[in-house]
Order: structure tokens, then C-alpha cells, then sequence
């Protein structure tokens, strides 16, 4: 056997505070001490290596001293601890209305997963992108403008429109806060989502955007000059926590996934 010495290259802090959030909830369900294969130091180093590493289960369990069983014990605990620290959409919209932001932007992402058995009603695979032309779940973000990101949402299959994910997990929401001043931005997979959701104007079937109005083409414009910057929530996600570029867990627990992600990025900043 070969030794070396890595590095993890994630700030300090964010392993002390994920060690800590694990130690709290050691004691919150009565673990008696010391009888952990691991710490809760380093589990948080074994959790924060899946999420920054996209490392196998088997290799970061081999690598702690643990089983595999135990290994993937610990990362769904740690994954579960991370997740409930998340706000709901109600209290991000609320904080962003304190904070005086103008809007907020709504983008859809498909993360990627193995094969999956299921179909729909039509016969075509549930979990198959035909968007994307790749398997893997699909998740609603939700971006300051700034681009930062601030929610996201449970799960959908990977066949299921954006526009579709978004009424069953955003679009009550989003009502609410437009009505009280805080309009949404969103691309043209949102058209048809109501009053409040600002989305590009559509331009006639097989003409070219020339033939609109240039009102409507300068409307269109700022959109998406304004919008861009929310294409960076999921992409700043997805580059930071590697792991979200292609999940290898069960697919129900992407949205879990997702949401530790966005918690260890708040963190991070």
C-alpha cells in the first residue's frame, strides 16, 4: 500500500460548523459518547469530500477506517442535517421583501443521475430528460438578483417542464410575493405561469423576433440582460459541490442533495 497526504479544499470554518451542526444532532437523538466509529470532525470531512470530490461512498469509507455501510450511514445523516437548516420559500420571500430586493429570478435545472427504471403514461422514461437527453431529476432555483442563490425546491422526474415543477413547488408563492411588490423573472419555459411571473415575450411561429413590436423587443431585452444573472445560482452550485453534477444516491433524495448544497454555500460565504 501507498500512502500520500491530500488536501480538502474547503474553508475551515465550514468543516468546524458541519461538525458541530452533527455534534448537536448526536446529542438532540441521544447517541451515548464515543460510541461513533467516527467523530462528528470527521464525518463532516467524510460528507464535505462526497459533496466537493464526487467521490465514490466505497473509497471515502475505506479512506475513514469505516464499512461501506457506515459510510453511506453517515453521509445520508449528514445530508439530512444540512438539508433541515434550509428556509422555506415563504420565509426566503419574506427576506428578500425585508431587504428591499427588486425581483427575484426562477430557473430550472436538471440534475443528472444513473438510469432509472419508470415510465410515464405514454410510455417514455420518467426520469429521461428529453431537454437535456440525459437521466436525472429536475429542481426549481430561486435567485437573488445578484445571481445568488437562495432556495430550491424537492425533486421532480427529469421529463417533468419546468413550467410544471414550478406550479407544484413555486408558483403559490411566487403569486403572493408579486402581489406584495416582488415580481419574478423567468425564461420562456415559464410561459403560461401568471400574473407576476415576467417572462420574454414569444415570437410568432416561424418568423424571426425582428417582426415584434420594439417595445416588446427592448422588453424582451432587459429581461434577459436581468435574468442572466440567475443562471448563475445552479451553475455556482453545481461547480462548487461537484456532486450535483451527476447524483449516484437514489434519485428521491436529490432535492435533499440540492438543499445541503445550498446550505454548505451559505455557509462558504
Amino acid at each position: 500500500m501507498v500512502t500520500y497526504v491530500a488536501t480538502l479544499d474547503v474553508p475551515r470554518h465550514v468543516v468546524d460548523h458541519l461538525s458541530r451542526l452533527l455534534a448537536a444532532h448526536r446529542r438532540r437523538i441521544g447517541t451515548p459518547r464515543g460510541s461513533r466509529a467516527l467523530g462528528p470532525f470527521r464525518q463532516a470531512v467524510l460528507v464535505l469530500r462526497w459533496f466537493r470530490e464526487r467521490g465514490c461512498v466505497h473509497c471515502l469509507a475505506r479512506d475513514a477506517g469505516i464499512s461501506q455501510a457506515t459510510g453511506y450511514r453517515y453521509l445520508h445523516e449528514g445530508i439530512d442535517v444540512l438539508a433541515e437548516k434550509t428556509p422555506d420559500l415563504h420565509e426566503v420571500l419574506d427576506h428578500c421583501r425585508r431587504d428591499g430586493m427588486t425581483h427575484v429570478i426562477l430557473d430550472g435545472t436538471l440534475i443528472e443521475t444513473d438510469r432509472l427504471a419508470g415510465v410515464r403514461d405514454n410510455g417514455n422514461d420518467l426520469w429521461f430528460s428529453q431537454k437535456h437527453k440525459a437521466f436525472g431529476g429536475n429542481v426549481q432555483f430561486l435567485a437573488a438578483p445578484d445571481g445568488t442563490p437562495l432556495w430550491v425546491s424537492d425533486v421532480e422526474p427529469g421529463s417533468t417542464p419546468d413550467i410544471t415543477a414550478a406550479r407544484i413547488h413555486a408558483l403559490p408563492a411566487l403569486y403572493k410575493a408579486a402581489a406584495d411588490g416582488l415580481p419574478t423573472l423567468a425564461d420562456k419555459g415559464y410561459i403560461g405561469a401568471g400574473i407576476g411571473i415576467r417572462i420574454p415575450h414569444r415570437r410568432p411561429k416561424g418568423r424571426s423576433e425582428q417582426t415584434l413590436h420594439a417595445d416588446t423587443r427592448t422588453a424582451n431585452s432587459l429581461i434577459r440582460g436581468i435574468r442572466a444573472l440567475g443562471e448563475r445560482a445552479a451553475a455556482e452550485l453545481k461547480q462548487r459541490w461537484r456532486t450535483l453534477q451527476h447524483i449516484t444516491l437514489s434519485p428521491s433524495r436529490i432535492g435533499d442533495i440540492a438543499r445541503a448544497a445550498l446550505t454548505l454555500n451559505t455557509i462558504w460565504k
